[in-house]
Formats: structure tokens, C-alpha cells, sequence
């Protein structure tokens, strides 16, 4: 029997199999990308409250940046020290609290811009004098048409907070002799769905993280019927009429695309969810009232907030549900930290306003949080959100 003849294909077989394993070598040899980040394991918002009595706050009264009536140490506030004790304990794992000087080294050459209501200047008061504990030479900021803020200069970090109550432009029109007697009408506040605030609106190129809300002023109490809010677009009425749930809707909506268009991509953009109120017995100006001495639980949540109980504190459930349809298909990061923050009817400044006869004229005060306090829970998660997303940038 003669020799095999090798198939003409044997050669090109062998420069291949040659190539594959040059191929595959520098591959190996070749420096590997780092491994991209991932989001943390668990929902750090979804847990309970659990007391530490080791837990102490990280900064007292004597904080440069407080805000009178929320320095509740100083306002003699009882049960503080009870207060401030009680850690949020995501299911599944740990929430460890900011370290300022990491998160400051983390942050070094860039800047955090808080935009909305006073409950996202309650949050930045937080978060200034948690970071002044790293940089006792933060000095007091106001630029770029920030209501406040803290500039760090051994960070060269600024955080600043820009009031922007409905974040659209809106603006009071006394009423006209036209308009006729339209049930003791004094004017109404046109508000401009499709304009940001001047406050905000050239923003977006100076901070590298913003944090926004809106929500706390979407009530009659703030514009009764004599003298509402009017929803206009292009400058013009909407017709017919947004009642004040439709018209919100449709200004998030709005400000969300605005966001989405023209805050830089690099931009980390966060949406805080409502803040719960505490009113028992009646709303602020119906002797409501938050004088308590511990958290709900859990079984008592949905009596105190769920809409459907028509209580006083309502709104935010409402509130958050037309936000989160609103950012459906931006880059903006929900806050959630609605539900965390329900539990806490225990934290609010109550009846420790630091200024004699507050409650007389304004009622308690359940809506806004004693510091130090429960915003320092909201700025550990903040952190922690902060520091991935800018590790995934």
C-alpha cells in the first residue's frame, strides 16, 4: 500500500491554528481593563431601623451652617440623644456612614449643587457640617445665584443649594380689572411648565452632581383659590386648566427633559423622592402635632401615608408615583428615601424652634428634621451613590 497523500488544506491548516495561538497569546500578555463597578447588592433604601446606643452624631450646635430652627441641640430639643441613635440597616447588607475626609478626597476639583425646596436645604445642612468635619476651614459660599453653600478649600470642593420651589420659572400677576370678582381672585402665579427657575437654569456646567426635588409647595394651603397657580406653555394659558396635581405632573415632566437635554451627560443627576410629613391630628395650621418618642412601625405606615385615608400626610405617596413615571427613560437616579424616612415621626424640630412664639404663628413644624439627625442617614446613601456612580464614569 502506497503513502498517504496530505491533503492540500494541511498546510493552511497549520498557518491557522499558528495565527489562532499569536492571537490568543498577546491577548493574555496585553494589560486587562479594570473591572467596571457594580451597584451595590442590596436596595439601601428598603430596610428598618435598628438602636445602636453607641452611635453618637458626627457634628453638634456649634456647625457654622446651621439653619436656626433645625439645630436641635441647641433648641434643647428633648430626647436627641434618643433620636440620633437609631441606624437604618439595609436588608442584605451594611450602610456605612460617610467618611468625610475619603469622600472630600473622592470629590477633590468638583462641586454638588442641591436645587428645589427647604428639604433639600435640610439635606445640604447635613451634608456641610458632616464635611466641615474634615475641612474646619470651610468657609460660606454664595455664587453662581445659590441661595447658600459651603466651599471646602482643602478639597477644592463647593456644595451649593439653589432655591427653585416649583423648579419652573413662575411669577405673581396681580389681577387685572378684567378679570372681574372671581370668588376674592387677588392675582394668580403664573407658572411656566416648559421654564426652569433662573436660579438653576445655567447651572448644569459647574457641578459635577446635582440633587433635585420638588413637591412641598403643590398644596393649597401655599396657593388657596384667591391666589393660585395658572399653568402656561410657550407663554400662553393651558386650556383647559391643570388642576395643581396635573399641572405638577406636567412641570416634572418638563424639567425632567430639560434636565435630560442640557445638563452635560458627564453630570451624575439625582431626583430625590418626597420627604414624609408628621402632622397628627390635624395638618400645621390645624394644631398638628409630632410629638413622639420613638419611630412607627411598620404596620402603622400605610394608615399614616396611604391615599387613600385622606390624612394629612397623603401628598407624598401621590407625589412620588407622578415623579417616578416622570423620569422613566432619563439617566436621573431616584432618591428614594420616601420610605425610610416614613418611620421617623420622631425626628421632626416639633415644638423646638429656637424663637419664641414659632409655634403660636406657624404651628409645629413635622415636615422638616432636627440636626443632627435623619438627613445624615440620607447623605450616608447619598455618598454611597455618589461614589459608585462617579467609579462607573
Amino acid at each position: 500500500m502506497g503513502p498517504k497523500v496530505l491533503s492540500p488544506l494541511f498546510p493552511w491548516l497549520i498557518l491557522l491554528t499558528l495565527i489562532l495561538l499569536l492571537l490568543y497569546s498577546s491577548l493574555l500578555s496585553s494589560p486587562q481593563p479594570n473591572p467596571i463597578p457594580t451597584l451595590p447588592s442590596c436596595n439601601l433604601f428598603n430596610g428598618h431601623w435598628v438602636q445602636d446606643p453607641d452611635r453618637t452624631p458626627m457634628y453638634d450646635e456649634s456647625c457654622p451652617f446651621h439653619r436656626n430652627a433645625w439645630n436641635c441641640l441647641r433648641n434643647k430639643r428633648d430626647n436627641m440623644g434618643v433620636i440620633n441613635s437609631w441606624k437604618w440597616v439595609p436588608r442584605h447588607c451594611d450602610l456605612p456612614r460617610i467618611d468625610p475626609v475619603e469622600f472630600l478626597g473622592l470629590m477633590r476639583n468638583r462641586n454638588i449643587g442641591f436645587v428645589g425646596d427647604s428639604l433639600n436645604e435640610n439635606m445640604l445642612v447635613s451634608f456641610l457640617c458632616l464635611l466641615r468635619v474634615a475641612d474646619l476651614g470651610a468657609k460660606k459660599w454664595k455664587r453662581k445665584g445659590a441661595w447658600r453653600g459651603a466651599y471646602f478649600p482643602k478639597f477644592n470642593v463647593t456644595v451649593g443649594y439653589h432655591r427653585a420651589v416649583l423648579l419652573a420659572k413662575y411669577e405673581w400677576r396681580p389681577k387685572q380689572h378684567t378679570d372681574g370678582d372671581q370668588d376674592g381672585l387677588k392675582g394668580i402665579y403664573q407658572v411656566d411648565v416648559d421654564i426652569p427657575s433662573d436660579d438653576w437654569a445655567n447651572i448644569g456646567d459647574f457641578y459635577d452632581v446635582l440633587v433635585f426635588n420638588t413637591g412641598h409647595w403643590w398644596g393649597f394651603d401655599k396657593f388657596p383659590k384667591e391666589t393660585p397657580l395658572t399653568f402656561y406653555r410657550a407663554g400662553e394659558p393651558i386650556y383647559p386648566p391643570l388642576d395643581i396635581l396635573s399641572g405638577f405632573k406636567v412641570v416634572v415632566e418638563n424639567m425632567a427633559s430639560y434636565i435630560q437635554n442640557k445638563v452635560p451627560l458627564k453630570t451624575l443627576k439625582f431626583w430625590r423622592l418626597q420627604s414624609p410629613r408628621h402632622f397628627h391630628g390635624g395638618d400645621w395650621n390645624q394644631n398638628g402635632s409630632c410629638l413622639f418618642n420613638k419611630p412607627l412601625v411598620e404596620q402603622q405606615l400605610d394608615l399614616w401615608f396611604d391615599p387613600s385615608n385622606n390624612g394629612p400626610n397623603k401628598e407624598e405617596r401621590q407625589l412620588n408615583r407622578l415623579i417616578e413615571d416622570a423620569l422613566q427613560g432619563t439617566d436621573i437616579q431616584l432618591l428614594n428615601l420616601t420610605r425610610l424616612s416614613e418611620f421617623r415621626a420622631d425626628a421632626h424640630p416639633a415644638i423646638w424652634l429656637g424663637q419664641k412664639d414659632a409655634v403660636k404663628v406657624w404651628g409645629q413644624d413635622c415636615m422638616h428634621w432636627c440636626l443632627p439627625g435623619l438627613p445624615d442617614t440620607w447623605v450616608d446613601i447619598l455618598s454611597q451613590l455618589i461614589h459608585i456612580g462617579l467609579e462607573m464614569r
